[in-house]
Order: structure tokens, then sequence, then C-alpha cells
């Protein structure tokens, strides 16, 4: 074998490796979840604890909708993300639309203006927010989860990326047989973005699902709380139930594991995309 045969083979050995050691680290949290899951209260305070339940304690999964409406607050998760990530197509592709292809005065300024509100940390507007939800008499209903959601200024930008390469022939072609913008907009430019339209929803419906500070903030009542906030009850001041808590994080994780499975090559192939774009 040549050196450079030999050099090659073992560079490829340590990429694997490195591979192996990284898919491991990162898949490790998610078995230890599942086998804890399965586990009893005494073995998950053990010191060391043990690696498999003794006996598997299939009961955890049942305990989770004793301790909580966690049936509601499943079905709460499911319509919060689902309307956010409606809306956010809708309202962002229309502005992505509107920065990339429409001529007005004024148009890279206000985009870099749009775009500053990605350097404001979220937890700044949690504040006004909550008071406008409280002026509205919205506070512990899922409209409140759901409005400042609807709109963002990183999906703005990720379709602005795609609609700002679509040759402007078409558009013209368009507008000569008598086409209107939201016909041009609605026949031809949404299904050219259909990849980052699949980016932005798996991105929109991971964040609104796992979503956790602005929930505990305008929703106390459990019945009106999503998942992510309704989990947080099964954690103590005094002590925790981990085997519960971690069968109720396991079963609210498997939607969002479907919907990832499901538009999983549109996600990859829209996110690379995004970066040859602009």
């Amino acid at each position: 074998m040549s050196e450079s045969a030999r050099g090659t083979r073992t560079g490829s050995v340590l990429t694997h490796a490195a591979l192996v050691l990284g898919a491991a680290a990162m898949i490790g949290p998610f078995v230890w979840q599942l086998l804890t899951a399965f586990k009893s209260l005494p073995e998950t305070t053990t010191v060391p604890p043990p690696l498999l339940p003794q006996e598997w304690q299939w009961s955890n999964f049942t305990d989770v909708f004793e301790a909580l409406p966690f049936g509601q607050q499943l079905v709460n998760s499911l319509i919060v993300a689902v309307a956010v990530t409606v809306g956010q197509l809708a309202f962002c592709s229309l502005g992505a639309y509107a920065f990339a292809r429409l001529e007005f005065r004024g148009r890279e300024l206000i985009f870099a203006l749009f775009l500053s509100v990605l350097m404001v940390p979220k937890q700044l507007l949690i504040l006004p927010q909550y008071q406008i939800m409280s002026d509205l008499g919205l506070l512990n209903t899922l409209t409140a989860l759901i409005l400042p959601g609807l709109f963002s200024a990183f999906g703005t930008f990720l379709l602005r990326q795609f609609f700002a390469t679509i040759p402007k022939d078409l558009e013209e072609a368009a507008l000569l047989d008598g086409a209107g913008r939201f016909r041009i907009f609605f026949s031809i430019m949404l299904p050219l973005v259909k990849p980052a339209l699949a980016a932005l929803a798996v991105i929109t419906v991971m964040h609104s699902w796992n979503d956790l500070l602005w929930p505990l903030v305008v929703n106390t009542a459990p019945a009106t709380m999503p998942i992510s906030a309704g989990l947080t009850s099964l954690q103590g001041q005094e002590w925790t139930d981990y085997p519960v808590l971690m069968a109720g994080a396991l079963m609210a994780s498997v939607p969002m594991l479907l919907a990832y499975l499901a538009l999983q090559r549109q996600f990859v192939q829209g996110i690379a995309l995004s970066g040859t774009k602009g």
C-alpha cells in the first residue's frame, strides 16, 4: 500500500471515528431519557444510577395523564404550533416577496431596520407583549400564545434569499399576460420556493413546540398551557418524579420527530440552498 493510500485510509478512519463520537454524544441524552422513562424513582436517585431498569415501569406513561391534563396540553401545543406556522408562512412570504421583488423608496433601509429586530433579545419584548395581551383580555388563552409568533424577521429574511434569485423574466412574462401581483405571487413564486417554505415550517414548528418562557408568563391555568409549560409542573421544589417527567417528555417529543422525518428532505434542501442565495 502506497503512502498516499495509507494516509487517505488513516484520514478516513479518523473522520469516521470523530463522526461516531459526535453521533454518540448527541444520541446519548435521548437514550438516557428513554431508559429513565422506564425506571422506578429509587433507581433514578441511586448514585451511580443503573444503566438499565431492573423492572420496566410502563405505568410511568399512564401516571403522566394523572399528574396533569396531558392530552389537553398536547392538543394546545398542536393548535399553537399549526397556527403560528401557517401565520409565518403567510405573512413572512408576503413580506419577503415585497422586499425582494417590489421597487419602492427606502426598501434597503427599511429591510436593514427590519433585520435589526434579530439583534433584540426576546426577553426584552416579554413585558410589553404581556401588557398588550393583558389589555386585550387574552391572558390564559391560546390566542395569547399565537399572536406574538405570527411573524418573524428571520422567516422573512430566509424567504427573501430565495425570492431574490428567481429570474425576473418569469414575472415580466406574467405581467405581459395580464397577471396581477397576487396571481404571480401565488401561482409562480410560491411553488418555486417550496424548499424554503418547508425549512421555515420545520424551524417554526419546533420553536413553537419547545417555547417555554412566554407560555409560562401569559398562561397560568393548566388547561390552557402547552405541553412544554405543562411538563414543568412535574418538577417540584422538594423532589421531582424523574421517571414520570421523562415519560412525559418522551411522548411530547414524538410529534416533532414525526414532523421532522416527514419534511427532512425539504428542510435540508432549503437550508443548504439558503446559504448560496443572496
